[in-house]
């Protein structure tokens, strides 16, 4: 790292602390404004800041393992939830900000009654807000740390103060202009973030080790290019998946099974940007802007440099694989570049760390404080405890980042105790039998479920069971005919809080006639919305792909379906 690079780097940070200062009181007046930014932002802010949350430093690395791993194909371990993103955005975009509430766990408020309201958003708040707030801010510290160990040789503890140091820099600027600079801040990130993505990848292809895409073609076996996973009777020969894996993943994963940003219908930071938006178009477009470049625009420069690390690291190892993508700016890129890429992983770092300490503390502010002193209004301490609670996520984040390695299996545990969770929260905004002792069960028995199956069941039927995706078909369906039960057999909902939220949100599906008579004919409406969505995105993404490597047939083939899809969502968006 030369001068230069230390000064672009260095200068990206005063860049973004002089944002978060210029709009600290313009952020920073009410709780409405700290935690949604006054509901005044622009669907492309929204979008490019959605899209910059997600873009963590841990993205590139993890991409690089996936394709080390497997290819291409890989990648559809999320480009799966590309379904379940755009049905959030036709399906509940406008929802979420007709609702006109501040969180996810408020929602309980509006849309339940009874004795498990009260407890059932105290708890989603404290769970999501704090505990799996903090064990994804652990995620993303561990490989920050991996990211500045390889571009400095630091040893491990070096690093990890060092990533303190920067989260604490970044907790700073988010708690002084809250969502509202966040979004602003966000949107530069991204822009730095996609920059520095391509020139990396043009630059590494431009290695005389690699020789462009045809040498990448040339030097690599074929099935890594391959789009598609081969899934086969036994095993892959590409993602080593079983048949019954592989439809749990792509039938029932993606709207079945709770997962951070990309909860199935929406939730988390990609809600609180939703009801942050100016209006319900803008929430509409801000999530499709984001579907669009999360899955179409981001994927393809990552994808060429960890093909080329393959080429160039020939011995790489699945251990290995992440550090590759660091190891090619370190040891091939000149300077300045390798400035703009230390900038870039800063830049991914701080969007994540600073969308989730505001999104968790609007949780612990509205949803536990605020219920713990009985508030029915909003006091004018919220900005101050929303500043209070970003500093106490941050602790939290940085205590689990010191034991990462010791809980990554119990991380793991609760993402997938999400398993059934899902259905719950689509269907609560067209269904009435849903209620709150629904939804704290649905909460509650995939933990149960899959602990029976770990500790018993998987040991008693053996390996088979376990590579067919056993456990997760058993958490689905056992919660589902739980929550289904519970449905049927509690109390429902009370008339008057059935009849205020459909008053306020207007929702189609099914209620009781002499409550609310809906408009289904929106249903068919977003159905075609989000079809034609979904190939135009899955077309734009795989003819990217099929340019880069000369594959021309096929890039006609996915221009056309592109273009059709295009007319159709726009005629029916028009409509």
């Amino acid at each position: 790292m030369s001068s230069i690079d230390y000064t672009i780097a260095i200068g990206g940070l005063m860049v973004f602390l002089y944002i978060n200062l210029k709009l600290r009181k313009k952020g920073a007046r009410n709780a409405e404004s700290f935690f949604l930014g006054g509901r005044s932002l622009s669907w492309h802010l929204l979008g490019l800041s959605m899209v910059a949350t997600t873009f963590a430093a841990d993205t590139p690395l993890w991409v690089t393992e996936k394709v080390v791993q497997h290819g291409i194909s890989g990648n559809w371990l999320w480009w799966n939830m590309l379904l379940g993103g755009m049905l959030t955005t036709f399906f509940f975009a406008r929802y979420w900000r007709r609702a006109g509430i501040m969180t996810e766990p408020e929602l309980i408020s509006l849309r339940y009654s009874g004795p498990y309201v009260r407890p059932l958003r105290m708890f989603k708040a404290l769970y999501l807000g704090l505990f799996l707030n903090a064990v994804i801010i652990g995620w993303v510290n561990a490989a920050m740390v991996k990211v500045l160990g390889e571009f400095f040789y630091l040893d491990k503890p070096a690093a990890f103060i060092a990533v303190m140091l920067l989260m604490a820099y970044t907790a700073i600027y988010s708690a002084i202009s809250g969502l509202f600079g966040i979004v602003v801040t966000d949107a530069l990130q991204f822009a730095i973030a996609m920059t520095g993505s391509v020139i990396l990848a043009i630059l590494v292809l431009q290695l005389p080790e690699v020789g462009g895409t045809d040498g990448l073609v040339q030097k690599l076996p074929e099935w890594r290019f391959h789009f598609f996973p081969m899934v086969e009777s036994g095993t892959s020969d590409v993602l080593s998946i079983t048949i019954g894996a592989f439809f749990s993943f792509i039938a029932l994963q993606w709207w079945n099974s709770w997962y951070p940003g990309a909860e199935p219908g929406g939730g988390g930071y990609i809600s609180q940007r939703m009801m942050g938006a100016r209006n319900e178009s803008d929430a509409v477009r801000a999530s499709l802007l984001f579907q669009l470049a999360h899955y179409c625009l981001r994927p393809w420069p990552w994808i060429v440099v960890a093909l080329a690390a393959l080429v160039i690291y020939p011995g790489l190892t699945d251990a290995e694989a992440g550090n590759a993508y660091i190891r090619l700016i370190r040891d091939y890129m000149p300077e300045g570049i390798r400035g703009l890429m230390l900038l870039v992983f800063l830049s991914a770092y701080m969007s994540t760390i600073s969308t989730q300490l505001n999104w968790g503390s609007s949780y612990l502010t509205n949803d536990f404080y605020h219920l713990i002193k009985m508030d029915t209004v909003r006091g004018n301490n919220s900005v101050l405890m929303g500043r209070i609670f970003t500093f106490l996520i941050m602790i939290a984040g940085g205590a689990v980042s010191s034991v990462i390695d010791t809980i990554d299996a119990a991380a793991q545990f609760l993402i997938q105790a999400g398993a059934g969770l899902g259905a719950v929260l689509i269907l609560r905004w067209y269904w009435w039998r849903i209620n709150a002792a629904t939804e704290m069960v649905a909460t509650i028995a995939p933990v149960v479920l899959l602990s029976i199956s770990k500790i018993w069941i998987e040991p008693a039927l053996g390996e088979n069971f376990t590579t067919q995706n056993g456990t997760f078909y058993l958490v689905v369906f056992g919660t589902m005919i739980t929550w289904i039960l519970t449905a049927y057999l509690t109390s429902p909902t009370s008339e008057e809080v059935l009849t205020n939220f459909c008053k306020r949100v207007q929702p189609a599906g099914k209620w009781p006639e002499h409550i609310f008579q809906p408009d289904n004919s929106q249903l068919y409406k977003n159905l075609v919305r989000w079809l034609s969505a979904v190939v135009l995105a899955y077309s734009l993404l795989f003819l990217t792909g099929y340019a880069l490597f000369g594959n021309w047939s096929s890039v006609l083939t996915c221009a056309g379906l592109a273009i059709l899809a295009f007319i159709v969502l726009i005629t029916f968006l028009r409509n």
